[in-house]
């Protein structure tokens, strides 16, 4: 955890703040904090600063806080994702809270399994825990936008063109396509598929709502891995 990120509800005054969760024994295990001390600290949703530790007890700290900061910028990027596996949703939650992505939408796939939309994973408490995971370790304080669309034709069909207007449209997609490209300065519209990749009936659709396939190379990668690759080349 390199940022304390504050809510509403730990607020007993302007400054003050009352902390009796995780991120107290965070402090106490990992930080080893003392009174005194000053932590980075970040308001959910607004701007980052720093705290004073004025009272550390076994259940609770109290800490005067000031913010004076901006959190730092997302990526200009939606991020167009076949849901993964339930046990790699956790993980791609948290990197793309920590990579600054600002839109991600969850989309279906031939290859997706029915049983992953009944994962507790996608219930909106626990989307939310992952992503603050991932907003503490980057020191950013503004959570991702997260869309789920679980009929893959029409959402492709009726609303991916509008969200692909005015951007550079991308399909991440193993085969002989262009490379993806690097460093770019323009907004974004990037899909990735589930790990067996898009079948070719989707790729079609995605193309002819404005999206290029472009691939990393032969290996095939985990979805993980490929959203990583592909947002550390583009960006």
């Amino acid at each position: 955890m390199n940022l304390l990120l504050l809510e509403e509800a730990d607020f007993i005054a302007a400054d003050r703040v009352v902390l009796r969760d995780r991120r107290l024994k965070h402090m106490q295990e990992v930080h080893r904090a003392v009174i005194g001390d000053t932590l980075r600290i970040g308001r959910l949703g607004g701007q980052l600063g720093s705290a004073e530790l004025l009272r550390l007890e076994p259940h609770e700290a109290e800490l005067s806080v000031s913010f004076d900061l901006q959190p730092p910028a997302k990526l200009p990027l939606t991020l167009l994702l076949a849901l993964p596996r339930p046990k790699m949703l956790r993980r791609v939650f948290q990197t793309i809270a920590t990579m600054g992505v600002q839109k991600v939408i969850l989309l279906n796939s031939y290859r997706v399994e029915k049983s992953f939309w009944q994962t507790p994973f996608l219930e909106p408490e626990a989307i939310r825990e992952q992503l603050i995971l991932g907003l503490e370790q980057a020191r950013d304080s503004v959570l991702p936008v997260i869309i789920i669309e679980k009929r893959f034709k029409p959402f492709v069909e009726d609303r991916l063109p509008a969200l692909v207007e005015g951007t550079l449209g991308l399909v991440g997609h193993p085969g002989d396509f262009p490379a993806c490209p690097r460093a770019v300065e323009q907004p974004v519209t990037l899909a990735i598929g589930p790990e067996g990749g898009w079948i070719p009936y989707e790729v079609d659709l995605l193309r002819q709502s404005g999206l290029q396939p472009v691939q990393l190379g032969e290996r095939i990668l985990r979805v993980e891995t490929a959203v990583t690759a592909l947002l550390a080349r583009l960006f």
